[in-house]
């Protein structure tokens, strides 16, 4: 598949949220301005450094945040704008430039063209042994068969992006484990396609940088799981 997107008609935005990405920001918004068809937003996670300062020499949408909100709480702000704004098709992309532009027109066109309401751009050979080690006890924890249960690269239909800004969706912490579950519970169409993903050009990640990390978010995640799925017989039982 070529770069240009097959459904022109349909409104797409890509949603960044990103929080101290001045450094890697400008060549995540050079690749999407090569492959284009897509509208850009970036959220501001109250950045101490020129995130803000690069986004705006690009001429897209920044969205700042006044209170740091975390990784979903400003994801979750750009899918609010998007829906405003009566966008059809939600793409979010780190900041970080480890997800790839080219893959953009790939994962949209399984949204519209496959009638899917969540595609994720799935790179399971990546990440470091603590990345993977997390991978397989959510995967038992949780029953899914899918992959690449962290990736931040992933394309919503208009309904899924419905779903993620309801008051119950605040919960999260990342765009990951706890969100598929909410979006399987609602019965949204999954599914994943390969996609590169290259390092972090600068910086460290939120969740994986220590072993200290991984287990703190490992943690996290098993009281969202079991939590989930006592709410989940509670509702069964109810009915």
């Amino acid at each position: 598949m070529n770069n240009s997107l097959s459904h022109r008609s349909v409104r797409t935005l890509v949603v960044i949220p990103a929080y101290n990405e001045g450094r890697n920001l400008g060549i995540v918004l050079t690749g999407i301005n090569q492959v284009g068809g897509v509208d850009v937003v970036v959220v501001d996670d109250n950045s101490a450094d020129n995130t803000i300062e690069v986004a705006l020499g690009y001429g897209i949408t920044v969205l700042p945040l006044s209170v740091q909100l975390g990784a979903w709480g400003a994801t979750q702000t750009g899918i609010r704008f998007g829906l405003l704004n009566g966008y059809d098709v939600f793409v979010t992309m780190d900041a970080d430039g480890q997800h790839r532009s080219g893959d953009l027109p790939g994962l949209i066109d399984e949204v519209v063209g496959n009638g899917l309401d969540v595609v994720i751009g799935s790179c399971p050979g990546r990440g470091s042994r603590a990345r993977k080690t997390a991978w397989w006890i959510f995967r038992r924890l949780s029953g899914l068969k899918l992959e690449d249960l962290t990736s931040g690269l992933k394309a919503y239909s208009r309904e899924a992006a419905c779903h993620l800004v309801k008051a119950d969706a605040t919960i999260f912490d990342y765009q990951d484990l706890g969100v598929l579950l909410y979006l399987l519970e609602n019965k949204m169409k999954i599914r994943e396609k390969d996609v590169a993903m290259g390092p972090r050009r600068d910086g460290k990640s939120r969740v994986f940088d220590s072993w200290l990390l991984v287990v703190k978010y490992m943690l996290q995640t098993l009281v969202l799981c079991l939590s989930m799925r006592i709410s989940r017989g509670a509702s069964d039982h109810n009915m």
